[in-house]
């Protein structure tokens, strides 16, 4: 743990970093920390801060740049910045007009997200994996397959096609479904397909038994992937990065689903995660985001990627003025 000078010397160290992106000097350092201490205190704090792995010296005589570790550091002692009253003003508009399908909503609210941060953004909608079933149909496609669908408790709908053994009545369908719904009634997707899982030939027939185990284990392997993701911004990226081999090696995991949400994923609440700590290839990526609830029924995620020297400060604010707001339209 730091001193209180030397985490000062530290944070203006990170935040002058941020805003030149060249390495800061110890006078820069003095000139902006407030501190009133001598030149050679500063240039003392400096060597100690090296010697702690916090801030590295790139060439000899050059002033020095923050580690993942400074960055680390930075984002665990710092306070969101205080958003300006036209950019807090926008984000209530945006989220006091919208009146759109949720899909829409969520692509917006990426693209809001993007031109606000200038970062590159994404949003998870909150899937139905966490909200309550208030019916289930089952459809005949022909032959074999069924069509499993789903109401939740707000409304949303989800289809799953369903592959069974055989061809099935429509006796056995209508059985099925009313099975299926006191298994599924006031329940989430996970919590019924448990409840169908324990059902036995005792209580009802085999043949309906399979039926019904068939359709919980498509709704069971579907609650993974029935939230949406949305991208925004990504022609940003060219003015974060001054490498272009760096610009695609990042382009390349946005466009990659299942990264992206490995990223995001984790504790609910405000998470920044640096370098290293994403466990990808480009090492000079970070990312913050949090979580929104939607009426207690459903959790997704906002975030926005930038390079290690982002902004952290204002990037957690408007992740998280967004972030509520979209949970408070959702769940309005």
């Amino acid at each position: 743990m730091l001193d209180e000078r030397r985490s000062r010397v530290l944070e203006t160290l990170v935040e002058e970093y941020i805003r030149t992106g060249e390495p800061v000097s110890s006078r820069a350092v003095l000139e902006h920390s407030g501190l009133d201490v001598s030149s050679a205190t500063i240039r003392n704090d400096l060597a100690k801060l090296e010697s702690y792995g916090y801030v590295r010296q790139p060439h000899t005589s050059a002033g020095r740049v923050p580690t993942d570790q400074a960055y680390r550091y930075y984002v665990d002692h710092c306070s969101p910045a205080r958003l300006r009253t036209a950019t807090r003003a926008r984000i209530e508009a945006f989220f006091a007009s919208v009146h759109q399908e949720l899909g829409r909503l969520l692509k917006d609210t990426s693209s809001l997200l993007s031109e606000i941060s200038h970062y590159p953004a994404v949003v998870i909608g909150p899937g139905i994996g966490t909200e309550p079933v208030r019916g289930l149909h089952l459809v005949h496609l022909g032959g074999p397959v069924v069509l499993a669908v789903t109401v939740a408790k707000s409304g949303r709908v989800t289809q799953e096609v369903v592959r069974l053994g055989s061809v099935p009545t429509d006796a056995d369908l209508d059985s099925a479904e009313a099975i299926l719904l006191r298994c599924y009634d006031d329940q989430t997707l996970v919590d019924g397909g448990r409840r169908a899982d324990e059902l036995s030939a005792n209580e009802i027939p085999d043949r309906l038994l399979r039926l019904v185990r068939a359709v919980a284990a498509a709704l069971g392997s579907s609650v993974s992937s029935i939230s949406e993701l949305y991208v925004g911004g990504t022609s940003q990226l060219a003015s974060l990065w001054e490498d272009l081999a760096h610009v695609h090696g990042v382009l390349e995991i946005l466009e990659t689903e299942v990264a992206v949400r490995r990223m995001l994923a984790g504790d609910s609440g405000t998470s920044v995660r640096i370098g290293s700590e994403l466990a990808v290839d480009e090492k000079d990526l970070a990312v913050v985001s949090t979580t929104y609830e939607v009426g207690g029924s459903g959790v997704g995620k906002v975030g926005v990627f930038g390079p290690m020297r982002m902004d952290y400060r204002r990037a957690i604010r408007i992740v998280e003025e967004v972030g509520e707001g979209l949970g408070d339209s959702l769940g309005s």
